[in-house]
C-alpha cells in the first residue's frame, strides 16, 4: 500500500487540497492512469486521421466523451483545449499541460525547446472561475538540448508554484537534442527519473527504454525516489500485447502508465473498455490476461 508524504514544497493552509487532489487523481491508490490528450500540437492531426484510426478520433470532443465515460485517473491537455469543452464535462479530473511544441522542426536544424503556453497562476485562475477539477499541471522538457538549462529552471518554478497552489506535478522527460547519442538507453532512463526527483516532481513520464532488464528497470524506479514513474504507451499497438508489457512494468515499480495514442485512436466504446483495462492492471494489480477480459467487454 503507498503511503503519501506530501512534500514540503506544499504550503500547509493547501496541504488538504492537494490531498485531495492527490486521492483523486490516484483513485486513493498511489499510481497514476493518466490519460494523454496533448497529442493534437505535439503531433499535429498524424494521431488522430487516416487509416485503423477511428473516425470519431478527427473531433477533439472524442478525446472528452472517453476521459468522462472511461476509467482514467487524469485527463491531461492543454488549457485552451478545457475551456472549450470542460463546460460540458465538469465532472472530469484535469491535468493542464503548459507547453507544447510540434514536430514539425527536426533535431537536424535546431535543438528542441518547449515554451510555455500558461503559467501556474493563470490554472488557479482558471480552475477558481471555471469551477472544473483542476488536479494538477504537467509540463515537459528536453535533457540534451542546447535549451535544456531554460527549461530545468521554469520546471522547478513551475513544480513550486503548483506545490504552494495544492496542485500535483507531472514531468514528461524525453532526452533530445543532437548531443543525445542513445535516446533509448535504460540508464540515461534513470538519470532522467533522477532529474524529476531532483525537481520535486509528484511523478515523471518517460519512453520505455530498450532491453529493458530487472536490473535496469530497478535502476530507473531508485533514482526516481519519491517520484513516481509511469512510462508513455506510445504508438498503437495489439491491446494484449500493451497489457502484457503494462503488467510487467508495474511488476517492476512503475506507478501508473501514460496512455494516449492506445485509446483515443479507438471508438469510444473500445476505448472506454480499454481505459477499464488499463485503470485495473495500472492501478488495482489485475492481471494482463484479466484485465483483456474487460477490453473484450466483460463485466468486472
Amino acid at each position: 500500500m503507498f503511503k503519501l508524504e506530501i512534500p514540503l514544497s506544499v504550503t500547509s493552509r493547501k496541504r488538504g487540497e492537494y490531498y485531495k487532489n492527490w486521492r483523486l487523481a490516484t483513485k486513493k491508490t498511489g499510481r497514476l492512469m493518466l490519460f494523454a490528450g496533448d497529442q493534437k500540437i505535439e503531433h499535429l492531426n498524424n494521431d488522430f486521421f487516416g487509416k485503423n484510426i477511428a473516425k470519431e478520433d478527427a473531433s477533439p470532443e472524442h478525446l472528452f466523451k472517453i476521459a468522462a465515460t472511461g476509467d482514467i485517473g487524469v485527463f491531461a491537455s492543454q488549457l485552451g483545449l478545457i475551456a472549450q469543452y470542460g463546460r460540458h464535462y465538469s465532472k472530469i479530473p484535469y491535468l493542464v499541460k503548459l507547453n507544447s511544441k510540434t514536430d514539425l522542426i527536426p533535431t537536424s536544424q535546431k535543438d528542441p525547446q518547449s515554451a510555455l503556453l500558461n503559467t501556474v497562476a493563470e490554472v488557479v485562475a482558471f480552475k477558481k472561475n471555471s469551477g472544473l477539477k483542476i488536479v494538477g499541471v504537467g509540463y515537459t522538457l528536453y535533457p540534451g538540448s542546447e535549451f535544456e538549462n531554460i527549461m530545468l529552471a521554469q520546471a522547478s518554478r513551475i513544480i513550486s508554484a503548483a506545490h504552494r497552489a495544492g496542485l500535483l506535478t507531472v514531468l514528461w522527460i524525453y532526452p533530445r537534442g543532437k548531443a543525445v547519442k542513445n535516446d533509448k538507453d535504460p540508464h540515461l532512463a534513470a538519470g532522467l527519473t533522477g532529474i524529476a526527483s531532483c525537481l520535486g516532481a509528484d511523478f515523471v513520464k518517460i519512453s520505455q527504454p530498450k532491453n529493458l532488464t530487472k536490473a535496469s528497470y530497478a535502476e530507473i524506479i531508485q533514482a526516481a525516489g519519491k517520484t513516481g514513474v509511469i512510462f508513455s504507451g506510445g504508438e498503437a499497438t495489439d491491446p494484449k500485447k500493451f497489457l502484457n508489457n503494462l503488467e510487467t512494468q508495474i511488476k517492476n515499480g512503475a506507478r501508473g502508465n501514460a496512455t494516449g495514442r492506445n485509446i483515443h485512436q479507438k471508438s469510444l466504446k473500445e476505448a472506454v473498455n480499454f481505459c477499464q483495462a488499463i485503470s485495473a492492471v495500472s492501478l488495482f494489480n489485475q492481471t494482463a490476461d484479466k484485465a483483456y477480459k474487460f477490453y473484450l467487454g466483460h463485466k468486472k
